[in-house]
């Protein structure tokens, strides 16, 4: 019924704690039933009628009794009544101190249940989070952890009663086994009939924990799509949506509350019955022995009456403990480790790298899914080298990324430093000397300091203003209004887009990693903010190990290598000018997203218009006679320079540059000349854009190549 080994693991966290309530319960207990046996003789002492219940009291119970004996009687009565208040006091001491350490267990099952979610979820891996709500998380975390310790109390107080319960039923039966017989057989119709109510508050828990769970999630999903709610209007739809949650919370809420206010009243009738059911089935029992059974009636009746409010209390408690089963489940499964995945830890400590990074041979599937992210890819990245992966949405690239922070390991093959397997690391030594700059940056709603703190805490002031300087983010944090105190609000939502990103850099340069990661760190920014972050990145990259995920190719052309990635392989891989070269698929990557950038016709297609086409004729005219006048002069220097091969090299490289641009050139004059051919399969503007894309990506690398000359 219950999920038991959790509520009984957790009790016994503190045994001191639970060894304590049970005794300082069974103590209670006791006073109270010695209270009850020495109440009784006084009632019939008081009656005139002591001395025949002194002779029909059974022996076990004449001891207390003749505890008093001694005394003069004139003193045995108030004695005995002495004894009687004593009794209730230490009875009322033991379940005062009782409550008070039942509250203290509580407090610490609560605290401690919930340090091991919270541990629990920052030790999870990433793929728990993409299969759960968050909603749900902070449901388990808060409100079903709550109703949790609530029934680990109640089971301590069960326990408590049942010791109680057993007290009285033994001086019950040591009075009277007939009457103890008959009373078992009376209240137990009583138990079955609170068997119902049982069950039916086990079926209003469920359902209090599912539209708990669901209200929170809903309230979390709006609070984090706030903007999506309001650009659509759909602020009415989201009301009705939570508030039928409460509503229904609130009716199950209202039927668990009659449930539990009809417990009482029904039990007080159901225990006059019973009692009304003893004495005649005890009268018809006793009918010959009328006169004994009197005074064995009385004083089972008194202890009776003392034991039934315990019952009533027990069956309102099994009520209560029913109640919260859904929620003991939930929390069962929510701090369970078997079914969650976890990072396997090395406990090789992290430095720096000397060599590189290999990807060995990785293939990569998710878990629970059948689609194959990555197939074999093996690829070098050498320390202080950037490796760019470029491709279409889906292609592996961000998967690949994924693997280096290990938030996920490869399924085949393995990433290597310095030839040691990456997993043979430490986790947290490892990630300390990682860095992650992404499209998506995460800001806490704290203060402009406390954000680019967060890497790195102890950083002194002049290294948190020299971070600041080079992320280029000085002037914008200069002008706000408590400079590095303004608090930027929640996910840092009152800056700009390119101020954000500028500030996650920032955080990136004062944590001084040695491998970096950036993932399309500048796709989602205008212009003017994608010059400003890019030069920052350019910064934060400088002799350090960088992978970047990119989207815009312009930002890529200095990359030591470029990989682009199709269905999970690598598909081409080089530099800017190799692959421009080759005419492949990076080649129509560039040439596709340049030609994004031209005018669109109303159809949607790329389409140059007649004035730009003109242009293009004059300018390539332009460019050849441009380019005729640089290959002499380059040639010349190539072989008056008596230097190195290293120079010439870079002549090579420019000469042969400059011959392929010519030939771009030429080619693009001759699709603009087959403009008014429409069955040639492709747009011949398409082709033109396509041409002009690799003739002015490949101008940059001229120019770059000529300025490492001497």
């Amino acid at each position: 019924m219950f999920a038991t080994p959790l509520l009984f693991r957790s009790i016994f966290r503190y045994p001191l704690l639970v060894v304590l309530s049970v005794l300082l319960g069974f103590s209670g207990a006791l006073f109270n039933g010695i209270g009850t046996i020495l109440l009784i003789p006084v009632l019939l002492e008081l009656l005139d009628q002591g001395g025949e219940f002194q002779r029909s009291l059974p022996p076990i119970l004449q001891r207390f009794t003749d505890l008093f004996s001694g005394l003069p009687e004139i003193y045995q009565l108030p004695a005995m009544g002495g004894s009687i208040i004593l009794m209730i006091v230490l009875k009322n001491l033991s379940s005062y101190l009782s409550s008070m350490t039942s509250g203290t267990l509580n407090r610490k099952l609560s605290t401690s249940m919930r340090k091991d979610g919270i541990k629990l979820l920052l030790s999870v891996d990433l793929d728990y989070y993409c299969k759960t709500r968050i909603g749900d998380i902070v449901n388990s975390i808060n409100n079903e952890v709550n109703r949790t310790t609530s029934a680990i109390r109640n089971l301590i107080k069960l326990a408590t009663l049942l010791m109680m319960i057993s007290t009285f039923l033994l001086i019950l039966v040591l009075t009277s086994w007939e009457l103890t017989l008959i009373s078992v057989v009376t209240l137990s119709v009583v138990v079955s009939l609170n068997q119902f109510v049982v069950k039916r508050s086990k079926t209003y828990g469920r359902k209090l924990s599912e539209y708990a769970g669901k209200y929170t999630s809903r309230i979390f999903e709006v609070i984090s799509g706030i903007r999506l709610v309001k650009s659509t209007a759909n602020e009415e739809t989201e009301y009705d949506i939570i508030e039928n949650y409460i509503t229904q919370r609130e009716k199950v809420e209202f039927q668990s509350q009659l449930l539990f206010a009809a417990i009482g009243p029904f039990n007080e009738v159901a225990n006059i019955v019973a009692l009304m059911a003893i004495a005649t089935l005890g009268r018809l029992a006793f009918s010959e022995q009328l006169e004994y059974f009197s005074s064995v009636l009385l004083t089972y009746l008194v202890v009776l009456f003392r034991m039934m409010p315990f019952v009533g209390q027990l069956n309102t408690t099994r009520s209560n403990l029913a109640n919260t089963s859904a929620s003991v489940e939930i929390v069962k499964a929510f701090l369970d480790r078997s079914d969650k995945p976890f990072m396997p830890q090395g406990h090789r400590e992290y430095t720096r790298l000397q060599k590189g990074i290999h990807f060995k041979n990785i293939s990569f599937t998710y878990p629970d899914n059948d689609k194959q992210v990555l197939k074999s890819v093996d690829m070098f990245l050498p320390k202080g080298k950037t490796l760019a992966l470029v491709g279409a949405s889906g292609a592996g690239k961000s998967t690949l990324a994924d693997l280096l922070p290990r938030f996920y390991d490869p399924t085949e093959g393995a990433i290597e430093l310095d030839g040691v397997d990456l997993k043979t690391f430490n986790i947290q030594s490892y990630r300390r000397n990682l860095g992650i700059v992404s499209q998506d940056t995460f800001l806490f709603n704290a203060s402009v300091e406390q954000n680019l703190r967060y890497g790195r805490p102890d950083a002194t002031h002049e290294e948190l203003l020299d971070a600041i300087r080079r992320a280029n983010a000085h002037e914008f944090i200069d002008r706000l209004p408590d400079g590095l105190d303004t608090l930027i609000g929640d996910r840092g939502v009152l800056l700009s887009g390119g101020q954000r990103q500028r500030l996650a850099i920032a955080r990136a340069l004062l944590q001084d990693p040695d491998i970096l990661i950036l993932d399309e760190a500048t796709s989602a920014l205008d212009t003017i903010s994608e010059r400003l972050v890019q030069s920052a990145i350019e910064e934060l990259s400088r002799e350090r190990t960088t992978l970047i995920i990119a989207h815009r190719l312009s930002t890529i052309h200095k990359a030591d290598q470029i990989a682009v990635m199709e269905n999970g392989k690598v598909i081409e891989r080089g530099t800017h000018i190799e692959l421009m070269r080759k005419s492949g698929a990076y080649a129509r990557l560039h040439a596709m997203q340049f030609s994004e950038q031209l005018d669109r016709g109303d159809n949607g297609t790329a389409q140059l218009p007649s004035n730009v086409q003109k242009t293009i004729v004059k300018s390539s005219y332009e460019l050849r006679s441009g380019l005729n006048n640089m290959l002499g002069p380059l040639t010349l220097a190539g072989d008056a320079l008596d230097v190195g091969n290293e120079r010439e090299e870079l002549l090579e490289a420019a000469y042969e540059s400059a011959m392929h641009l010519l030939t771009v050139v030429k080619q693009l004059e001759d699709d603009i000349t087959t403009l008014s051919q429409p069955d040639s399969g492709i747009s011949s503007s398409e082709q033109a854009a396509r041409r002009i894309g690799q003739a002015f990506s490949a101008i940059p690398k001229i120019s770059t190549i000529k300025s490492h000359s001497p």
